[in-house]
This record gives C-alpha cells, sequence and structure tokens, in this order.
C-alpha cells in the first residue's frame, strides 16, 4: 500500500479518523522523553530517550519491550510521535514486531516532516555509523502538522529548512523562490502559509521516493547537498564541536552548487542567490584549505562513492538534477576555494 500523507493541524482528529478506518486491536504510541508530553492522556506510551545518541539497538528493543508489555498484536497501530530519530526507530521496531505490524509517523520537527518521516527508511546507528541497520519499511500514514514547530528552538528550525532548500532545488525555480523568501528570522510561524510549502517540500520526496523505492537510481538525488554536507559534519565531530545535520546540508549545497556550475553550467545567479540565504541564516563552517584532505577523505568513504570515486548529485538547472556524477579531487578542491569565497 502507498505511504499516504495528510496535511492537518488537527493531528488528534487525523487519527481519530486512522484508527476508524483500520479498527486496530490498540494503539501504542512511541515518543521519547520531550514528544511524551505531548501525548494524550490514558494512552499506551513507550518511551525512549531523546536523542541521536539514543539512536541504538537498545532503543529498538525497547520499543519491542513495550510492545510486548502493552500486548500488542500484529493488529495493533504503532503511532510514532517525534522526530527523525523516534520515526526511524519506531518504524524499525514496528517493522520487525511479528514481522510487521501497521505503524503512522507524526513528525513533531521540520526536519523529520519534510525527511525523516517519509520514504520509508527506518533504522539505528551501529558501530559508530549512522543508520547501520535497518530496512524499507514505509508507514502506512504520516501526518504532517506544523503545530509541533512552535516550541522549536530556531536552531532546529532553521536545521530542517535546509533539507527543504535542498527539495526546492530539485523541484523547480517559482518552488526555490518562495522558500528564499522565506522568513527564517521570524518569531511567530505563520502556520497557513508554511503547511502548503511543507506540502510542496514532501511531495518532491514522495514523488522520487515513489520512482524509486529501493535507491537503485534516481533516488539518489535526494543526495544533493549531502556528499560535502557529510564531510562537514565529520569535520565537526573530529574537531570536537558538532554541527547539526540540517546546517551542514545547507552548507553542502552551496559547495555543490558551485561544482554544478562548474561541472553542468548551472546558473551562477542561482548559486550567489543561495550562498546569499545560507551565509545569511546559517553562517558559515570555517575551513581553511589545509583541511581539504581531511574532507576528501569523508568523501572518499562516504556510501555513495564507487570504489573511492568521489560521486554527487548535480544540477544542470534549478528542478534539473544529474546523480551519480564522478567528481575529482581537483574540482573538489576548487570549489572548496570558491565556496570559501562565497561564504567568507
Amino acid at each position: 500500500m502507498a505511504q499516504r500523507i495528510h496535511y492537518t493541524n488537527d493531528v488528534a482528529a487525523a487519527i481519530r479518523r486512522l484508527v476508524t478506518q483500520y479498527q486496530p486491536s490498540g494503539v501504542v504510541w512511541v515518543a521519547d522523553d520531550n514528544t511524551c508530553r505531548l501525548m494524550p492522556d490514558a494512552c499506551p506510551v513507550v518511551t525512549i530517550p531523546a536523542g541521536e545518541q539514543h539512536k541504538t539497538l537498545d532503543a529498538v528493543c525497547r520499543i519491542w519491550d513495550g510492545l510486548h508489555h502493552n500486548g500488542a498484536t500484529r493488529h495493533t497501530l504503532v503511532v510514532n510521535l517525534g522526530g527523525g530519530m523516534v520515526t526511524d526507530v519506531g518504524g524499525m521496531a514496528a517493522a520487525t514486531f511479528k514481522r510487521g505490524v501497521r505503524f503512522v509517523n507524526v513528525p513533531t520537527t521540520v526536519l523529520g516532516a519534510v525527511d525523516a518521516a517519509v520514504g520509508g527508511k527506518t533504522g539505528f546507528n551501529r558501530h559508530g555509523l549512522k543508520n547501520e541497520i535497518g530496512v524499507f519499511a514505509p508507514a502506512s500514514d504520516v501526518i504532517v502538522s506544523t503545530r509541533f514547530f512552535d516550541t522549536l528552538p530556531r536552531h532546529e528550525f532553521k536545521a530542517g529548512w535546509g533539507e527543504v532548500l535542498k527539495h526546492a532545488l530539485l523541484s523547480g525555480p517559482d518552488h526555490l523562490r518562495q522558500v528564499l523568501d522565506w522568513n527564517l528570522e521570524a518569531t511567530a510561524i505563520d502556520h497557513d502559509a508554511l503547511l502548503p510549502l511543507l506540502q510542496q517540500s514532501v511531495q518532491v520526496k514522495v514523488d522520487i521516493v515513489a520512482r524509486d523505492p529501493h535507491e537503485a537510481g534516481e533516488r539518489e538525488a535526494l543526495n544533493l547537498g549531502h556528499t560535502v554536507g557529510h564531510a562537514i559534519e565529520s569535520l565537526a565531530m573530529n574537531r570536537g564541536n558538532a554541527v547539526a545535520h540540517g546546517y551542514a546540508v545547507a552548507w553542502g549545497l552551496v559547495a555543490e552548487l558551485v561544482l554544478s556550475h562548474l561541472q553542468q553550467g548551472l546558473d551562477s545567479a542561482v548559486v550567489h542567490r543561495v550562498a546569499r540565504f545560507v551565509r545569511d541564516h546559517y553562517g558559515t563552517f570555517p575551513f581553511t584549505c589545509d583541511d581539504y584532505d581531511v574532507l576528501l577523505d569523508a568523501m572518499h568513504h562516504d556510501k555513495k562513492s564507487v570504489n573511492g570515486e568521489v560521486r554527487c548529485t548535480l544540477l544542470a538547472a534549478v528542478g534539473d538534477y544529474r546523480v551519480h556524477q564522478s567528481v575529482t579531487d581537483d574540482d573538489m578542491r576548487a570549489a572548496l576555494d570558491i565556496y570559501r569565497d562565497l561564504m567568507d
């Protein structure tokens, strides 16, 4: 069954409709230490520790045990309420409990709404590697609401917007204009304006995943910005000063748009506009040419590399993407030089 996405700011009503439709033997919620406070009263809930460091097999086991102790059957409905960590491990647990029970994702972060909760990837970290263990198992339904974002710290909202920006670049000029025009510094959220914009963003991923559900080809487009972004994340961790994934993606997008200009002829005006937006709202990640070898080493070990060759998704134009593009070390160094000039 295809994954259904519901866009609403009345989450309780949406859940009631799904329960009426599916008629489960019971409903068990999965939340973390933060999102459990959003839970309806008197609902069975399995709570796991919050934070990426707890995205482990122990968390999955805790959910399995919680489902067991709450009398879950193959006809139980699991509802994952939280950010990407909760939907990833909650989905993994639901997909494997009694060989699979139906589950619904209710993302509470921008990043979760436009990325982790949609597309069917579940899993947990192992041996220091992100999402080392997992399965493709889409939630039957995803409920996207902006109401949870009112309490998000500003930096977490911006981190999610890094993925929104990526989707807009994959989509088209009008979509990109709307995303770049959004006031990321506003203290209050315009829910009526944000919900349809998120819907556009999610639909970009939904359409690509529908054409390539198991990442055999086109789905690689969703890694735009991530080859350089993941390398930046690794460098930051090596320095003992981790950065948010969405921030790293935003910086990675700028570098990979430079590469797109050099290799695919992307209009330089797009590169400059996006670089200005990222610099103004995300600042810049400081590195010098002395860091290039470390960054390149991380890129060569990226899961998208083939025989150690760096591969990126690049754009010929906004909305016109090219997957599996080979990038030489010299070209990457040139792109990083230009990135530093743009972001200075």
